[in-house]
């Protein structure tokens, strides 16, 4: 417990002065402020005392008086009284173990460095290529982007989890990241819409969370480096040299992460924007098309969009012949975002090649990529991605900056495009293709 008193200037001397401080009897009401302080503002005194308390607080903890002051203050004394040892050997009745949960799990990243943290979810040992996300919100929509196959997603925004989770925001239909880094993990939630907290989330669907990490010291570092590929674990039985063996011995680059996010069947896509988010109803003229959309690692919210605005959509999976596709005489084909790395799909490069000037075709991300190569160009694996909701993007078209949401570590080359193939969006971050 903590007991303090005022530290007030030498006005006056109390009749029981001779007696110890702890002795005495209550002490006089201090005078008014603006009699201790004439020269301070009246509206100024209450901040003004309550700083000249704390200084005087400091000066009598940390200096002996005697030394700064020819004859000694009125200083009411404070005590400091603990309820328990606080060595790490002593035990008490009632208290079994620390009221604050301890370091408990290891990120190892490739280069050696090993980051000490909290965990929080599933717990066990996980591999995957780290990448940063620079978004100040929506950590929801993120952790359902199957775009994130294979990858621990770092938040650079510190504080996560106040909003909860709710059953409105997934972007599909499961987590499909390896794990999940912050900084300060929110204690409370506080959201009209949550239903649940962020750890029971990952918990339920076996995804590893880590909090109380340098985020920032992170980052720095895969600026510098580039992704990097590391171990997440909370198994003690497992050393760090282990560990680091396991983030050298694994890679992402070449592996085909598609197969895994994709739907098994077509399927009909029937829901809408909500009317509440909906923010623009111009320009429609009640048209519908029918369009095709390619699940690459499809989120949601794309084919909501697209069925507000009044298309037909079928969702077929990533390996669905091109023949089949034209036999439905779609208005226009979509390509979907989706994870991993484009040259490692060959077989959807072929699909995008024999599709290409026969029906209006427009790729996002991964689809972007795939269609790049499909007109002749190379893709290249990124220093770090792009990961972040306030990318922005010059039309060069008309000049005009767009701000874009993105998230991948692939780009096609500009130099690589053959004659007849144009460029028409540059992302301002690094001049690649957007």
């Amino acid at each position: 417990t903590l007991n303090s008193r005022h530290f007030l200037p030498k006005t006056r001397r109390s009749p029981t002065s001779s007696l110890s401080p702890l002795c005495q009897a209550p002490p006089s009401p201090p005078p008014p402020l603006s009699l201790l302080w004439p020269d301070v503002p009246p509206s100024r005194l209450p901040l003004f005392s309550k700083k000249m308390a704390y200084r005087a607080m400091d000066l009598a903890i940390s200096i002996p008086l005697g030394a700064r002051f020819a004859h000694k203050p009125q200083v009411r004394v404070f005590r400091v009284k603990c309820s328990v040892s606080l060595s790490n050997n002593a035990t008490s009745p009632g208290l079994g173990e620390r009221p604050w949960k301890v370091s408990d799990a290891r990120l190892v990243l490739e280069d050696g460095s090993i980051w000490k943290a909290k965990s929080f979810g599933a717990t066990g040992t996980q591999v995957g290529e780290v990448v940063f996300n620079t978004s100040l919100t929506g950590y929801q929509e993120i952790l359902t982007d199957p775009s994130y196959a294979g990858q621990f997603v770092l938040m650079t925004n510190p504080h996560i989890g106040n909003t909860g989770v709710n059953s409105e925001d997934e972007e599909s239909r499961q987590c499909f990241l390896a794990g999940l880094v912050i900084r300060s993990l929110s204690i409370s939630t506080s959201n009209w819409r949550c239903t649940e907290t962020l750890g029971d989330y990952l918990a339920k669907r076996n995804i590893m969370g880590i909090y109380d990490v340098d985020t920032r010291a992170i980052t720095r570092r895969l600026r510098e480096d580039g992704s990097l590929i590391g171990v997440l674990s909370t198994e003690e039985s497992k050393s760090d040299q282990q560990l680091l063996e396991m983030a050298r011995s694994w890679d992402i680059v070449g592996i085909d992460l598609i197969s895994g996010v994709t739907c098994q069947a077509p399927y009909e896509w029937v829901e809408k924007t909500g009317d509440e988010w909906e923010f623009n109803t111009k320009g429609r003229q009640g048209e519908s098309f029918n369009v095709v959309a390619y699940d690459f690692g499809v989120k949601y919210n794309i084919l909501r969009r697209l069925k507000s605005y009044g298309c037909n959509i079928t969702v077929v999976p990533s390996t669905w012949p091109a023949s089949e596709t034209l036999k439905m005489n779609p208005d226009g084909i979509l390509f979907s975002n989706g994870p991993g790395d484009p040259s490692a799909v060959p077989y959807a490069v072929e699909t995008v090649k024999d599709l290409i000037g026969k029906v209006p075709i427009f790729g996002i991300c991964m689809g972007h990529q795939l269609l790049g190569q499909a007109l002749g160009g190379k893709t290249f694996k990124m220093k770090f991605g792009h990961h972040g909701g306030n990318h922005p993007v010059r039309n060069m078209l008309n000049g005009r900056v767009e701000i874009s949401s993105q998230n991948h570590n692939y780009a096609v080359d500009p130099a690589s495009l053959p004659e007849g193939v144009e460029v028409t969006h540059i992302n301002l971050n690094d001049e690649s293709c957007a």
